[in-house]
């Protein structure tokens, strides 16, 4: 007998389980369109040679990889020597959003407006290791804008996501805010070479599920030199106390943002090959100052320590954590230089990223959705008599779907009792019974499946009668 799970690292969704992600997306649509995002959507495979050499090592470790197909395989098998599994492979599943994104406005620069601002809903596949809230297949929404320098554009991302996530009955959330130029200018500090800060980035990205004293022991064992490990953590550690003892997010910016109020500020400042790091300071202050006049004032927080993995951020970076969730709901950032990577021009970008499992996960496990969710298939369920009065009950769904009401037809003849017990099972609220009596007389006996009420009404006022009840 064969195993009927699905593959490790995905699901199957049942009609409640797909009603509360559209539930979910359709906000994020909302909001999106609001802020003036149009939609975007790009194939589930790409050319491997696109998605390649743009997320960093870990990146590339982590596609779907497609094995050639048909006579190139077999050509290649048949001659051998192979030395790698990317001479088998030359297409692979889509694993973010952000660089097809590039590929398109590269290849139809001429025919979007200068300013393009995109959002898309699709699905990506990582091949990574499962745990909770983290899939090997799973939605991203992103939303992106591509063509502007200005902080404005950072700021309305994360208004966007900040009205999504109140929207969706967030309240307890933080929005940390940083810049890789910051980072760049700590690393610049310490000492380390820039060939190797990529791979320092990755490693610092895993402070909420290492701690700092695993990072200080992973940096050592990739051959970081002691003395930049030692500047490094010292400056995520008061970094992370900072933080910590913040009371008023925007009053915390502001001290944050203060010349030499920061341990990498002070080692910045005797340093005068840091005028990226200074920039980057400024333009977090923008952003701060963007946002001040919105709800998502109260929710920002810079914090110094921030570094997303991915190896294409250029410079201002976010991420949304919530408390009782190890890792973040969403996140993003400037990436001025990828699509450059796809053409002659480079265009600059900013987008941000929400993931949707995760989103979904704790509002299942708070109990957030709305009770008037729908959670059933019809809102009346229509009875077959016989054969012969079939015809007479489709007529009647049809009339009742013309007023807007969900309805379901039993598919054959049966005894009352079954279709009843049927209702009941699916979970809709009202039947409608139109046997020979009710034929006769012109009439519809609707019963109420919760209370087990029934009355008989006219047959022209049956959909009156149910949008009553």
């Amino acid at each position: 007998m064969s195993n009927t799970n699905p593959a490790r690292g995905m699901r199957d969704f049942l009609p409640a389980d797909v009603r509360k992600r559209n539930y979910v997306i359709g906000i994020i649509r909302e909001v999106y369109e609001k802020y003036g995002f149009e939609p975007l959507e790009t194939p589930t495979v790409e050319n491997l040679s696109t998605l390649t050499n743009k997320y960093g090592e870990e990146g590339d470790q982590l596609m779907f990889k497609i094995l050639k197909r048909g006579e190139k395989l077999a050509n290649k098998l048949e001659k051998g020597g192979i030395k790698n599994e990317n001479e088998l492979t030359d297409l692979a599943l889509r694993y973010d959003l952000t660089v097809p994104l590039a590929r398109v406005v590269a290849n139809y620069k001429n025919d979007l407006p200068k300013f393009f601002k995109r959002y898309q809903i699709q699905p990506v596949w990582r091949a990574d290791r499962p745990a909770r809230g983290r899939y090997r297949e799973f939605y991203q929404c992103d939303v992106d804008a591509i063509g502007s320098k200005s902080m404005i554009v950072e700021a309305e991302l994360i208004s966007a996501v900040c009205e999504i996530l109140q929207k969706l009955g967030f309240l307890d959330f933080t929005i940390r805010i940083n810049s890789r130029n910051i980072l760049d200018g700590m690393m610049e500090v310490a000492d380390i070479p820039k060939a190797n800060r990529a791979n320092a980035l990755v490693i610092i990205d895993k402070l909420d599920k290492i701690g700092l004293n695993g990072i200080k022991k992973e940096l050592l064992a990739n051959d970081f030199a002691v003395e930049s490990v030692r500047i490094i953590t010292h400056q995520i550690e008061n970094q992370v106390s900072l933080l910590n003892e913040a009371t008023n997010n925007y009053e915390y910016n502001l001290q944050i943002l203060s010349e030499t109020s920061t341990p990498a500020d002070e080692f910045a400042s005797n340093n005068k090959n840091l005028n990226s790091y200074w920039k980057a300071k400024k333009e977090l202050g923008e952003i701060v100052e963007y946002t001040k006049n919105s709800t998502a004032r109260k929710f920002i927080k810079i914090d110094e320590s921030l570094a997303r993995g991915l190896s294409y951020y250029t410079g201002a970076i976010f991420e949304v954590n919530v408390p009782d969730f190890q890792g973040s709901i969403a996140g993003g950032g400037r990436y001025d230089g990828l699509i450059g990577m796809f053409g002659k021009e480079e265009i600059p970008a900013v987008g941000f990223s929400l993931g949707l499992e995760r989103i979904l996960l704790i509002m299942e496990e708070r109990g957030m959705f709305p009770n008037d969710l729908t959670t059933n298939a019809a809102d009346v369920l229509i009875t077959i008599w016989n054969e012969e009065t079939a015809g007479e009950s489709l007529k009647l769904a049809g009339e009742l779907r013309q007023k807007g009401l969900r309805v379901m037809v039993y598919p054959q003849p049966d005894k009352l009792g079954k279709q009843f017990k049927y209702a009941d099972q699916i979970d809709v609220e009202y039947a409608c019974v139109l046997g020979e009596t009710e034929l006769a007389e012109n009439t519809v006996q609707i019963k109420n499946m919760k209370t087990g009420d029934q009355k008989n009404v006219a047959r022209e006022k049956v959909s009156e009668e149910l949008a009553k009840l």
